[in-house]
Order: structure tokens, then sequence, then C-alpha cells
């Protein structure tokens, strides 16, 4: 059993909640964990797919095994409290999602995402009832853990292309917040009216909004449409590969101006 006290991190990273809106940005590897802290961020989550990415899979192709030890890993890179992205729990069978969220808490994270997607393209999202006994099996866990862990309620319409993304959204999500989720998160939002329509569907509660592109707004804009916190998924993770690849293709074609933009070896030193 891990003997350090998350406590302070887990309150924390609730009370980053209750005001103003942060920015949760998304390592995918202790280093790039370390690195965040150091810039100044408050709060991390993790990425399945910086993840999956990094240990040459596609997202979604990680087993919960891995995916714990990839959390001890965060955790222990940083102080920072730390937000798992845990995809459907890794499990179908209610028993063994609960299990599962249980394993989760013990790896010291301050919150943990539940989403609704299947990973089934013939039927990308759990029924709407079962989604919610999933949300309510995931609270009891974290309840009966006593441990003060947040849990995050994901509707995945957007990502599946659902046909009425935005009004299945705002059901769920709904549905998720009454089932007791602290936070609600509907990756995919993209214009403001959008974003209005979820904080104001389960306000009070706290709204997630994803920016993994270059978006039209900032975090200050972010804040007056009511969100309370923003991650980037696997956007820094794709902007690493996208410069490790810009370099590498140049290397095969006999070039070296892919690392015109490259960090210095003395700063990254100096990073860690």
């Amino acid at each position: 059993m891990n003997t350090i006290d998350f406590a302070p991190r887990r309150a924390a990273f609730r009370k980053l909640h209750e005001s103003g809106c942060f920015m949760l940005p998304n390592p995918w590897d202790p280093g790039s964990a370390r690195a965040l802290q150091q810039l100044g961020f408050k709060a991390l989550a993790t990425t399945s797919s910086g993840f999956a990415w990094s240990r040459a899979h596609a997202d979604n192709a990680m087993d919960v095994e891995a995916v714990l030890a990839h959390y001890r890993a965060i955790v222990a890179a940083t102080d920072l409290p730390v937000n798992a992205d845990f995809e459907d729990g890794h499990a179908r069978d209610l028993k063994e999602l609960a299990d599962n969220v249980r394993r989760c808490i013990d790896t010291g994270v301050a919150g943990l995402s539940i989403e609704d997607s299947t990973g089934d393209t013939a039927r990308p999202l759990y029924e709407l009832d079962e989604a919610v006994a999933r949300m309510r099996a995931a609270r009891a866990a974290i309840d009966a853990s006593g441990q003060d862990v947040m849990l995050i309620g994901r509707a995945e319409c957007f990502l599946v292309g659902h046909p009425d993304p935005l009004d299945e959204s705002l059901k769920r999500l709904q549905a998720y917040a009454a089932a007791g989720a602290d936070c609600l998160y509907a990756p995919g939002v993209r214009t403001r009216e959008q974003i209005e329509a979820v904080v104001s569907a389960v306000a009070p509660k706290p709204v997630n909004v994803l920016v993994g592109h270059a978006a039209p707004f900032t975090l200050a804009d972010l804040a007056k449409f009511g969100v309370r916190r923003v991650s980037v998924g696997g956007a820094l993770a794709g902007a690493a590969w996208g410069g490790f690849l810009r370099a590498a293709r140049g290397l095969a074609e006999g070039r070296f101006d892919g690392f015109a933009g490259n960090a210095t070896h003395a700063e990254l030193n100096g990073l860690f």
C-alpha cells in the first residue's frame, strides 16, 4: 500500500473547482508531468491517447494493469493533483468496474473520469440506464474508499458521431450529475452556445471543456462562459509527436532543419 498521504492534493483539487477557471494540461509520461509542474500549473490530467502512443499502441488499447501503473508513475513524478482519464473503467461488469475504481484510487489520483463510450462501433454508447448505473457504481466505490476523490462524468456523444450530440449530451450529463458525478464533461463541444448549454444544464456543478485544437477563444473567455476547468487531452502529446515527425521526415530526406525549434540540452537539464 502507498504510505503517502494524498489528502492535501485531493483537497486542493476539489478547491480548484469551486470558483474561477483553471487549466488542466495532460502529460503523457513522468517527464512531461514534471515539466508541467515546473511551468506553474496547479493540477494535471492523464491522457489515454498520449500514454498509448508512448507505448506504440492506438488509443483505448491499453489494459487496466498498464493504465494503473501509468497513473502511479505520473502521481509519483509530481506533487500536483492528478485526474485520471479512466476511460470506461476498463470493465463492463459493475462489480469489476467498482473494483477497478478502488484500484485507481489507490494509485493516488485526485479525480477520475468514467465515460459512456463502449468502444463498439455498432453500439458506441452505453444505453443511458446502464451508463447511469455505472456512474452510481463508481460513486459508491469512491464513497466506500473514504477518500475525497472527484468523479467526472463524461458523455462521449460528440466523439462517437451521435446524430443529436448536444441534446443527448445534456440529457446524459444531467443524469450523471444526479448519479453522483462531481464534474461533468462532454468532449467535442466547440462553440460558445454548446459550452454555455452544458454549463447551464448541470449548474451548479463544474464543467470541464476539452480544447485540443487551435481554438478561437482563451482561458479567460471560457471562464466567462462558466467553465471551471479546461483540459487538452492528447494535444500536448500530439504537439510533441508533430515536432518529432517533422524532424524525422526531414532526416529521411537528408535535412536537419527540423531541429530549429528544439528545446536545448541545457534547458531540459535545468527543467529537471
